[in-house]
């Protein structure tokens, strides 16, 4: 049980980032490829990163939001170091029309 609410608190008060992108007209398969690789990769490779969602918000049809969930700052600012990442930050900008300001946030409740 000690264990179980340790875990829970770490969670309750992650590090969340939110990015969104308007793509270019007959770009969205190349930044979804893109930007699916980052998320994966995040995901798999960091220990800090819990969650990385590539959402395409209904009605918006030239819009992507990632919704990233990490341990803490410290993590996020590990992740912005990685490999995958590069990659991404090299592909995307010829694919969008605009990346909107990143916002950060606490969670805290799961």
């Amino acid at each position: 049980m000690h264990e179980d609410m340790m875990t829970r608190s770490v969670h309750d008060h992650a590090f969340i980032v939110i990015a969104e992108f308007r793509v270019k007209p007959g770009a969205m398969e190349a930044f979804l490829a893109a930007a699916g690789d980052d998320a994966r990769h995040s995901v798999a490779d960091e220990p800090g990163c819990r969650q990385f969602d590539v959402v395409r918000p209904l009605g918006e049809a030239d819009s992507v939001l990632f919704y990233e969930v990490y341990d803490s700052r410290a993590a996020f600012d590990a992740h912005l170091q990685t490999p995958h990442l590069a990659r991404f930050r090299t592909a995307f900008p010829s694919l969008i029309v605009e990346e909107r300001p990143v916002r950060f946030g606490e969670r805290h409740h799961p």
